[in-house]
């Protein structure tokens, strides 16, 4: 089962990537004019995506904590994979932000004239702060297996080689330094991983025109989500792509992971009952109307159906009826991760589909001055592309990195 998964997904990244790259070339070759959102909804697809993959990646690496920091025994052999899975969600998000810029070839100034009284300033440095701290990370807690596949024939023994750096130390004492590096890069990774992504929750958070953003509960909703969806990809991945896959070890291992992603998933749940049965009946219309868009707007199916039914209640009945199987898991974790994107778009979209003003909407008409929004064509491939590209960048890694380990070391 896990070698079929495996080639769907290869299938599936591979002409995710040559569809979407005529998505890519609109976007370079004509800019924004093929998106379609405008001056009343200036954020669309590409934002949501973007806090979408943020999400997914400080899930994910949060969850490398109870390896590397807490130590938590039965999780020790996903630590890598975790933190590879985190990586790669980064990527995917940054370079979906980028490109969703105006012109992102200025992104530099955001390093070079960083206004640091802006959320958004701040959130330039943590993210490259986070992004070495990954890198470093990763690097030590695969230094070991690196020095084990160097003598591996091909393109992997030479990457191997390459990446080891000229370290060859593989002894008790080298290993057990680089345990306690790792704890404390870690330790340091927690505050860095709240900060970043609470701040993005915070960056909406504190949008006072914007009611349906502006709570103190919104950076909280953030991590958590992030939590329950970053878990829930990882769940998948260890699933049909983690160590000794078909033993009774691995099994464990996904179990466990799928309880941890369930009571997640019910602590989302509880904190979206807490801001949605609230704000309904809110006394500012544009939160209360913002929320009815949600719930039961021309869009309601993306709540009840995508998130509510098939991100929610089905994997909640496969996490407790079928919770022992692989599979399931697997399957559940799938689904959580892949719906949280309509989590976000029900973030994102609906309180700029309101009226700052009454009667805006009808006072001024022309192209971009309009308060409907959906996602051109452009916007779509060039999000499948983004998400291809992570996905094969994954993939290509498994095969080329000591991700999991495939021998032991000397």
């Amino acid at each position: 089962m896990s070698k079929t998964v495996q080639r769907i997904v290869w299938v599936a990244a591979i002409v995710g990537f040559v569809v979407g790259l005529y998505g890519l070339w609109l976007r370079v070759s004509v800019g924004h004019q093929a998106a379609n959102y405008g001056s009343y909804v200036p954020w669309g697809l590409w934002v949501a995506g973007y806090i979408y993959c943020i999400g997914l990646s400080a899930g994910a690496f949060l969850m490398s904590t109870l390896v590397y920091v807490f130590r938590i025994e039965r999780l020790k052999s996903i630590g890598k994979l975790s933190l590879f899975t985190a990586l790669v969600s980064l990527f995917a998000a940054l370079f979906m932000i980028w490109l969703d810029l105006g012109h992102p070839e200025r992104a530099y100034k955001l390093v070079l004239n960083t206004n640091f009284r802006s959320i958004m300033g701040w959130m330039i440095w943590l993210y490259a702060a986070y992004f070495i701290l990954l890198l470093v990370e990763l690097w030590f807690a695969m230094r070991a297996d690196l020095v084990a596949c160097s003598d591996d024939a091909g393109l992997r023994g030479k990457l191997c080689r390459f990446l080891s750096f000229g370290k060859t130390d593989t002894s008790e004492a080298a290993r057990t330094a680089d345990a306690n590096i790792l704890r404390v890069l870690g330790a340091i990774g927690v505050p860095l991983a709240v900060a970043f992504h609470g701040g993005v929750g915070a960056l909406f958070g504190v949008v006072g025109a914007r009611p349906y953003w502006n709570s103190g509960l919104t950076p909280i909703m953030f991590l958590v989500g992030a939590l329950a969806s970053g878990g829930a990809l990882l769940t998948f991945v260890v699933a049909f792509w983690g160590p000794k896959v078909g033993s009774e070890e691995h099994r464990k291992v996904v179990v466990f992971l799928g309880q941890i992603v369930l009571g997640l998933l019910l602590f989302d749940l509880l904190l979206e009952w807490a801001e949605y049965s609230i704000s309904l009946y809110s006394a500012v219309p544009a939160e209360a109307e913002s929320l009815r868009l949600v719930l039961f707007g021309d869009y309601w199916w993306v709540f009840w159906i995508v998130h509510l039914l098939i991100g929610a209640v089905v994997p909640i009945l496969l996490l407790v009826f079928r919770g022992r199987s692989v599979g399931a898991v697997g399957l559940a974790g799938a689904l959580i991760a892949i719906t949280f994107l309509s989590v976000r778009l029900n973030i994102v979209l609906p309180a700029l589909a309101v009226e700052e003003l009454e009667g805006l909407r009808t006072a001024f008409t022309g192209p971009g001055l309009t308060f409907a929004y959906s996602p051109s064509l452009m916007e779509w491939l060039f999000f499948i592309w983004t998400i291809s590209l992570a996905g094969l960048g994954f993939l290509i890694g498994y095969k080329l990195l000591p991700i999991v380990r495939t021998k032991e070391v000397a």
